[in-house]
């Protein structure tokens, strides 16, 4: 899946429900033959491309990532956004209207992406080119092309770094990096390679160990030989280049402002990446009044379920109580990992209650990997897989661990996902783009969703709860606050200190992550709030003759597209009387 956000602005196109015109076929033609072109053209680009969810397919080599390869992809997004301009939307067919819009917002995002170089800062606070790669090794291989191609992908790995490493410099070079405050972390993950104590050690040999009996005894033997060397003589090698290059350069020259507004032409890089993550044309001042707004209201919210929960102290008595107290922690990591997987199993009872289509893609749930999990997030979910970090049990309270499955596995990521994935009558630009409004969006929502599905036993679990939406609406003002207003690291953790009851260790692994990452924080709320505003409007306009299956199923039919193309097609929703995507299945 390419981790590609899309924006769409509110004057780049309007969806119109127009009906068919003698002009619709032709013009349906000329878009699908832009789209197939391009898509087929970016899917060879981006073959074999670091991607912590690798779902596709695994490739023989890692992509071409250096700078003339970046300006070619600059000149053929442009080229293409010039024939999308010629083409009028009211042309097109009402489908081909939604696919046009939701295209011509992931073709700008490329546009700004290459524009502003982003590939010259390929790393974040908790993930980087290099940690992505990993995600290929924990995948299951099927047949022995598989294990040939993978072999080859390894050898592959010193180019990739080389070049990788030059866009880094470059970066480093005008000032282009993320905050040094937020790196230091980091360097484990490449340790936890370098260190391995032997080639049959490292998280990249993992696919050997256990291999196919349809591969006869004298191929994988010579397969796991071939891994052995690649690792020794190309993976460990291009490790320690990267190590030392990040040790003794990079670290030390990275920038030490924290505002994304301080970089590089930064005011409108930052607007950029709101209009990217939120899909929406708002300003860093509009979305910091939003989360203030926001923030009072749930507080009110969470002082009322303190009060339920029988506690007599002060609000932040409480939060000091919820991260002292013994009885709302683990003691072990397997505690940890089997209490989430009981509240998914308790889920898996209730999902026919509220959603029509199930996908048919199981997950599993694994611990984060050891060289990741310092500096990682409590959780990560996608198709197949639901990541619970077992690192520091005093810092991953219970009371938010059923929040954190809802949003991480199903009906969240590991839910969504597949789903979109599922959809081929859709373009595949639509089944395999993540729109971090939408896809974050839907999660947070999926959150708040486990109030009805009856998921949150106890005040504790649903203060746990709110203390999830006050985070992500908290994110609002701290991102904004860092990267348009002149906020300290400090400030910002203690806006999240005294609002949530997150655990230090995660609010400073949260924070830098927003340092790092610009943006990216806001999706979750406003995606969230998008999404409640278009199922009152629904329950509203259809009052018993709303469906919440048939509402679920509508949204998660889309697949990941911008925000205002939701709310488009629950107007569309609404017009047809609340029938959703499946009838039989409602």
């Amino acid at each position: 899946m390419h981790k590609l956000a899309a924006s769409l602005g509110c004057a780049l196109i309007m969806i119109t429900a127009t009906p068919p015109s003698a002009t619709a076929a032709p013009a349906d033609a000329r878009f699908k033959a832009i789209y197939s072109t391009e898509w087929a053209w970016r899917s060879a680009q981006l073959e074999g491309e670091d991607d912590e969810d690798s779902t596709g397919p695994i490739s023989d080599h890692l992509p071409k990532v250096d700078a003339a390869t970046q300006g070619k992809r600059l000149a053929y997004w442009r080229d293409v956004m010039g024939k999308l301009d010629a083409i009028k939307p009211s042309d097109l067919s009402p489908e081909e209207q939604v696919n046009y819009a939701i295209y011509k917002a992931q073709i700008a995002v490329l546009i700004d992406q290459q524009t502003f170089r982003d590939f010259e800062k390929p790393l974040n606070a908790d993930t980087a080119f290099w940690t992505n790669l990993a995600g290929t090794a924990r995948r299951t291989f099927h047949n022995q092309q598989e294990y040939e191609k993978y072999v080859a992908q390894l050898n592959d790995f010193p180019r990739y770094f080389h070049e990788q490493i030059a866009n880094m410099d470059a970066g480093l070079k005008r000032g282009f990096t993320p905050p040094q405050v937020s790196l230091t972390g980091l360097m484990a993950s490449i340790t936890g390679v370098t260190n391995a104590a032997s080639p049959e050690a490292s998280p990249f040999y993992a696919p050997f160990k256990t291999m196919p009996a349809s591969i006869a005894p004298e191929d994988q033997a010579r397969l796991r030989a071939a891994a052995v060397k690649a690792i020794q003589e190309k993976v460990l090698p291009a490790h320690h280049e990267l190590l030392a290059f990040m040790r003794d350069r990079y670290v030390p020259g990275a920038r030490k402002a924290l505002a994304a507004e301080a970089m590089p032409d930064g005011k409108a890089y930052y607007q950029a990446k709101i209009r990217e993550f939120t899909t929406l044309d708002l300003t860093p001042d509009q979305i910091h009044q939003i989360g203030l707004a926001e923030v009072a209201k749930i507080h009110a919210e969470m002082v009322a379920t303190m009060k339920e929960s029988g506690f007599k102290g002060a609000f932040l008595e409480y939060l000091h109580f919820l991260r002292t107290d013994p009885q709302f922690y683990a003691k072990t990591p397997d505690e940890l990992l089997m209490r989430a997987s009981w509240i998914a199993k308790q889920v898996d009872g209730k999902l026919g209650d509220y959603f029509g289509y199930l996908p048919r893609q199981r997950f599993a749930i694994i611990p984060v990997p050891d060289e990741l999990a310092p500096f990682y997030t409590g959780g990560r979910g996608g198709p197949g897989v639901y990541l619970v970090n077992t690192y520091n049990l005093p810092s991953r309270p219970l009371y938010v661990l059923t929040a954190l499955t809802l949003h991480e596995s199903a009906p969240g990521h590991a839910f969504q996902m597949p789903i979109a994935m599922e959809h081929k009558g859709q373009p595949e630009f639509r089944q395999s783009v993540y729109i971090s409004a939408y896809g974050e969006g839907w999660a947070l929502y999926c959150e708040k969703l486990g109030v009805e599905m009856g998921m949150y036993k106890t005040p504790y679990d649903r203060f746990g709860m709110l203390t999830y939406q006050m985070w992500r609406a908290a994110r609002l003002v701290v991102d904004t606050g860092i990267h348009s207003k002149g906020w300290t690291r400090e400030q910002a953790q203690a806006f999240l200190h005294d609002n949530t009851a997150l655990s230090d260790h995660e609010i400073q692994t949260e924070v830098d992550r927003y340092i790092a990452w610009p943006g990216q924080a806001l999706s979750y709320y406003l995606g969230e709030m998008s999404i409640e505003k278009s199922r009152a409007k629904a329950e509203k306009a259809l009052g018993p003759k709303f469906n919440i299956r048939a509402f679920h199923d509508t949204v998660l039919e889309l697949g990941s597209v911008p925000l205002p193309v939701l709310e488009a097609r629950i107007d569309r929703f609404i017009a047809e009387g609340g029938k959703g995507p499946y009838p039989e299945l409602e």
